[in-house]
């Protein structure tokens, strides 16, 4: 089966998406995500960064549709934006370990 080439808005947002797989902490934080909801200190926590740095690349996964997030009281509660990405995910690790 030939899929038809998307448009050009298509294909750049889809580059612009796989722009932001292609970096390994926003990768590690989404792993983080899979299992349970964290907070910016959490997630800094898990990973040994600052909460300056997971908070840049939270922004980053937000802008993309990946994480979404909501307030709990004084906290901000981040989890992943729907199944897409974990399957995302569990695609690229299929991939690599073929």
């Amino acid at each position: 089966m030939h899929r038809n080439l998307p448009n050009e808005d298509e294909l750049y947002d889809l580059a612009e998406l796989f722009k932001v797989f292609g970096d390994s902490t926003r990768i590690r934080i989404l792993f983080e995500l899979f299992d349970e909801e964290m907070n910016v200190g959490d997630i800094a926590d898990k990973l040994n960064m600052t909460q300056s740095a997971i908070s840049h690349q939270l922004k980053i996964l937000k802008q993309s549709k990946l994480v979404g997030n909501r307030r709990e009281g004084k906290q901000i509660v981040y989890f992943l934006a729907d199944d897409h990405v974990r399957t995302i995910i569990d695609q690229g690790i299929n991939h690599i370990e073929e």
